[in-house]
């Protein structure tokens, strides 16, 4: 048996890598690269739109504010992916994306993968929701529209609002936005 991961990494990526460890124990050594995730370099947003300080102090109290910046977005998923939990701004931009398909038939393709992606168990980017939440989700998928994710979305905000925001805000990435 493997050994018991949870506590050492935020819960999704435990099971990647406890996944990726049981395939590495049946390979040999020269696939250890291929199989072990290394961190990414941050993504550094693009100069042009860097944000003013003013600015960019706004975001310590709004997730919504920094989400729809395009430069504070990127610079959220970077530190999330430093954090192995960028899951949660993928499904929020995956939703926020959703929401704007006007076609039926794109809009079910969107829905289905949405929920393999980040919602059904085992899913590669399991967001962390409640079985209610989920339940309500898979409901809603039946017949999907603009708002068949607005309650897992609404959970996904506000556990990034609660939980990544004010450790980002206590981060590098963002004291450089800020001086």
């Amino acid at each position: 048996p493997l050994p018991d991961l949870s506590m050492l990494l935020p819960c999704c990526r435990a099971k990647e890598i406890k996944t990726k460890l049981g395939t590495l124990l049946q390979k040999p050594d020269s696939t250890i690269d291929f199989i072990i995730p290394y961190p990414e370099k941050p993504e550094k947003p693009p100069k042009a739109q860097k944000p003013s300080p003013e600015e960019a102090l706004q975001w310590r109290d709004s997730l919504d504010k920094l989400l729809q910046n395009p430069y504070g977005l990127t610079s959220f998923r970077s530190f999330l992916r430093s954090e192995f939990s960028e899951e949660n701004a993928e499904f929020w931009v995956a939703c926020e994306d959703y929401k704007k398909t006007k076609s039926p038939v794109k809009m079910a393709e969107k829905a289905k993968k949405i929920y393999e992606e980040f919602i059904q168990t085992e899913a590669p980017k399991e967001v962390n929701i409640d079985h209610f939440t989920k339940a309500v989700t898979m409901k809603n998928l039946v017949e999907p529209s603009p708002t068949s994710f607005d309650m897992a979305q609404k959970r996904i905000f506000a556990l990034m609002e609660k939980d990544s925001l004010p450790r980002f805000v206590r981060s590098e990435f963002y004291h450089e936005l800020i001086k």
